[in-house]
Order: structure tokens, then sequence, then C-alpha cells
């Protein structure tokens, strides 16, 4: 089952190389996006708990 896990990482990895060699405006748009959405996510549990005291 290890390798199983191994073939995947480097499947993974090699997507995300030949994606950013090939299409590197549309992976910085991505990179982005994931950071907008974590950024996004962590504003609206911080409100929550500043609401909560409050």
């Amino acid at each position: 089952m290890k390798w199983v896990k191994k073939i995947l990482l480097i499947m993974v990895v090699t997507f995300a190389v030949f994606y950013l060699v090939t299409q590197p405006t549309a992976a910085a748009g991505a990179v982005r996006g994931v950071f907008d959405a974590i950024a996004t996510a962590f504003a609206s549990i911080i409100t929550f708990f500043t609401t909560l005291a409050g």
C-alpha cells in the first residue's frame, strides 16, 4: 500500500510541474485562488469568535 501512495505523490508532483511549466499564468491564478480561499475562511473564523466574545 505504501508504493501506491508513493506513485500517487509522484504523479501529483509531475502534473503540478507540468502545469506550472506549460500554463504559468493559470498556475499562478490557481495558487492565488487557494490562498484567497484560506484567507477568507480564516477571516470568517476570526469574525465568528469576535462576535461570540463581544
